[in-house]
């Protein structure tokens, strides 16, 4: 058992862990939970004496071996499948060890341990965990150094998973994963043989491969039996039964307090006043529980254009004269809700570069609108952010022409308030930089977002609120993701990339689930009534998401036709502003003056009634997001 008592841990004047303890049962497997910034990491690198606590005691059993996620890929010349036997140290100086040893009692000890430790298997195994990672027989012989860190990052994860320690921490695995390795690693989690403490926002993975939920909040750790959509609604549950302990403490304390305040004075009650007062005393206040603010994303929404919106012919595309993707024959539509499926390296990313005009065909034909505007996100896209700039400064730059009113709005739907928007990129978190980008990327009022792995830097409110985000936009989306539950939420298409070629793949993520993992011949059929199928409940979740699009359309109008005027009042009040900069108005042409001052009047009160409008129209916004999200959340 991993036992947490009494720990506490600061850094600086800042509580992160406050007296706060847990108990996780052999064999469990648990997810670590919570705000960016709350102490999660903190609490691994504690379990593995990195760090010290300033109080309490963390009690792991001695025969314990404890594995970490390694913040370093390995390099160096040796093959991936090596490097993965390499990680396990025992097993190399005990098989070191077998070649020199002469003591006969030696021998055996040594030979029983490599029993033990299944030797014998040890290629074999971690060609296993290479190939679920994405390797394939061949790349396994490879060095280690021909890869780039990210593939290498996924050989660190095989080499922990090789050495299969008895307490398992990860940390973030899936961030340097692809949706199909993504996949393999959740199915190899849920059979694993040992202890097992995830921090992940993934909620599909949260909710299929560990059995407990541990929720860090305010310094506290709370244990939750189930996956994460059973912690969401017990944690609810325990909100709304505190907040209504709350409610009946305070009505009674108003009581308490309203009797001592009448007959304290009077003889005949003072005792009983004095016994309520320390009944009071002894009334422990039931603290009101505060959520922190939720994030809100809106894309605005695009002109309309003809159908189709993209179409391809026949198309072939590479690099260098080398054809990636041959004989593209693909259509895009303003309605179009897509995921790409296929393992890194087939070619996905190559097909969002074309999407988004960063690639041009080898050959085949190309149609589009003249008018079309794209939006395209991929995460390396963050290292071309100056660091010390802000969010404002970085529009202005990509948009010199539009007003600082309209550009901050802008930023407004990303949740860049007034202190953030000026608040330096480097001091930014993953998740904002990532907003940020999905901020400049819909400046131009795209009519296809391409969304390349969006949700590596989000947490979990960040990737609901972009879920919802897409959910409300009217034009197209081309979507790639490791993150099962988004796909789910989103999307209504499927193209698999794979063996040079792009087709439609006929499922939903179930299927494609059961595809990887050998566990069905065929993608199953929805049953008659259309009751009872996963697949069936999500088209019809993604049919109400259509229905909301357009019940919010004139919402979203309405906020848009607010923003421009506010924007023209900017203007009008700029241009006077200049008109009455001018010396000569001070002189002979006083009239003028007092008539540009009236007129600057009228634009003052003109534009403060705008803003309210505006305002007004972002919190209807929000408000209309509300009911979504509680009930994705039950």
């Amino acid at each position: 058992m991993l036992s947490i008592s009494n720990l506490t841990y600061r850094i600086g004047a800042r509580v992160l862990l406050d007296d706060t303890g847990v108990a996780v049962n052999a064999g469990h497997r648990v997810g670590l939970v919570g705000r960016n910034g709350t102490g999660k990491t903190t609490l691994l690198r504690l379990i593995t004496g990195e760090l010290s606590p300033a109080e309490g005691v963390i009690d792991i059993p001695k025969r314990w071996q404890v594995g970490i996620t390694s913040q370093e890929a390995p390099h160096g010349p040796r093959s991936l499948i090596d490097t993965v036997i390499a990680a396990d140290r025992e097993l190399m100086s005990l098989m070191a060890e077998a070649e020199t040893a002469t003591d006969p009692e030696r021998i055996g000890a040594i030979h029983t341990r490599l029993a033990d430790k299944q030797a014998h298997t040890a290629n074999a195994r971690a060609a296993v965990i290479l190939a679920g990672l994405g390797f394939d027989e061949a790349a396994q012989q490879k060095p280690c150094d021909d890869y780039s860190g990210g593939w290498r990052m996924r050989v660190a994860l095989a080499g922990l998973l090789f050495t299969q320690p008895d307490l398992l921490l990860l940390d973030e695995p899936t961030n340097h994963l692809d949706l199909e390795a993504t996949i393999w690693l959740e199915d190899y989690l849920r059979t694993y043989p040992g202890t097992i403490l995830l921090v992940s926002h993934d909620r599909g993975l949260l909710n299929r491969a560990v059995d407990e939920i541990l929720h860090l909040e305010n310094g506290k750790m709370t244990l939750y039996r189930g996956g994460y959509d059973r912690f969401e609604e017990t944690r609810r549950m325990r909100i709304e039964q505190n907040e209504k302990a709350r409610a009946k403490q305070n009505a009674r304390r108003a009581e308490i307090e309203g009797f001592v305040a009448r007959f304290r004075a009077k003889a005949t009650k003072a005792k009983q006043a004095q016994s309520r007062l320390k009944m009071l005393e002894r009334m422990q206040p039931i603290a009101e529980h505060h959520e922190e603010g939720s994030i809100s994303l809106m894309f605005p929404a695009p002109e309309q254009l003809s159908p189709p919106l993209y179409s391809m012919d026949k198309v072939v595309i590479g690099y260098d004269g080398k054809a990636v993707l041959r004989d593209l024959g693909l259509r895009l539509d303003t309605d179009d809700r897509i995921a790409l499926l296929g393992a890194n390296g087939n070619g996905k990313s190559t097909l969002v570069k074309l999407l988004a005009g960063r690639l041009e065909p080898m050959s085949g034909e190309v149609s589009k609108s003249g008018k079309l505007r794209v939006g395209y996100f991929a995460q390396h896209q963050s290292e071309e952010l100056d660091m010390n700039a802000t969010p404002v400064i970085e529009m202005q730059r990509r948009r010199p022409q539009d007003s600082e009113t309209s550009l901050r709005s802008h930023l407004g739907r990303f949740g860049f308030g007034q202190q953030k928007a000026l608040t330096k990129i480097s001091s930014l978190s993953g998740g904002e930089k990532a907003r940020l980008l999905f901020a400049l990327m819909t400046v131009t009022k795209p009519h296809i977002l391409l969304l390349d792995e969006p949700t590596n830097h989000l947490d979990m409110d960040s990737r609901q609120a972009l879920a919802q985000a897409i959910n409300a936009f009217e034009g197209a989306v081309v979507l790639i993701s490791h993150d099962p539950h988004v796909i789910e939420l989103t999307v209504d298409r499927f193209w698999l990339v794979e063996g040079g070629k792009v087709r439609t793949f006929d499922g939903d993520m179930d299927d494609y689930r059961a595809h990887l993992l050998g566990t069905s011949n065929s993608f199953r059929k929805p049953s008659s009534d259309g009751r009872g199928d996963k697949g069936v409940d999500r088209k019809e979740e993604r049919r109400r998401a259509a229905e909301r699009r357009n019940a919010l359309g004139p919402l979203k109008k309405r906020i848009e036709q607010a923003e421009k005027d506010v924007n023209k009042l900017e203007a009008e009040r700029t241009k006077l502003k200049h008109a009455m900069s001018d010396p000569k108005l001070y002189g002979k042409d006083v009239g003028k003056l007092l008539d540009l001052q009236k007129q600057l009047g009228v634009i003052e009160k003109s534009l403060s009634k705008a803003e309210e409008a505006w305002v007004t129209l972002q919190e209807e916004w929000e408000q209309s997001q509300i009911p979504e999200q509680q009930v994705s959340n039950g």
